[in-house]
């Protein structure tokens, strides 16, 4: 019946959980391959928080790594940390000290997301999934926002020890 939130025999509620854990599923090879290569290249503890879930509008930290998606998943994988962290980051990967987010430390920023996301895909393409993905864009800046008007995040913040946090900001879904 029209307006009793069922669609098709399936509770609205329902639908929501059976989306969040579809996307789940997307998302742990991302961060699962985060986890990896930040411990690697950083050579440091790195602990995994809590998944939580962000919808629509939501405030950038300061230095963000964009990859989108398309194929039989369409959405964005968003890596998302302060100015400071990257900093360390492009200072760990580099082995020199960066104080400014130069243009050798935008591409760093830029590598890390593109190693991530090379070795999430590897893992996704090995369930079946198939997809293409844009090259990594940076944004950096004070006052930044990101809309998702049509698909919740999932985030999972990562605890770098003494470089700060990034999380992972995964907002995907299947095509329709």
């Amino acid at each position: 019946m029209a307006g009793d939130g069922k669609t098709a025999g399936v509770s609205l509620y329902e639908k929501s959980i059976r989306s969040v854990v579809m996307r789940v599923e997307y998302i742990n090879p991302f961060v699962e391959a985060a986890f990896n290569v930040l411990k690697e290249v950083l050579q440091c503890e790195v602990k995994r928080g809590d998944l939580y879930l962000k919808s629509t509008t939501m405030s950038i930290m300061g230095v963000a790594a964009l990859v989108g998606l398309a194929g039989d998943v369409e959405g964005r994988v968003l890596f998302d940390m302060t100015k400071d962290t990257s900093l360390k980051i492009v200072s760990a990967m580099n082995g020199e000290t960066f104080t400014q987010l130069d243009e050798m430390a935008k591409a760093t920023i830029q590598e890390l997301a593109n190693m991530i996301t090379a070795q999430a895909v590897t893992k996704l393409h090995d369930l079946g999934f198939k997809f293409d993905l844009t090259p990594p864009a940076l944004f950096s800046g004070e006052n930044m926002e990101i809309s998702n008007h049509e698909v919740e995040a999932l985030i999972v913040p990562m605890d770098l020890a003494s470089n700060g946090k990034i999380e992972i900001n995964v907002a995907i879904r299947e095509k329709a």
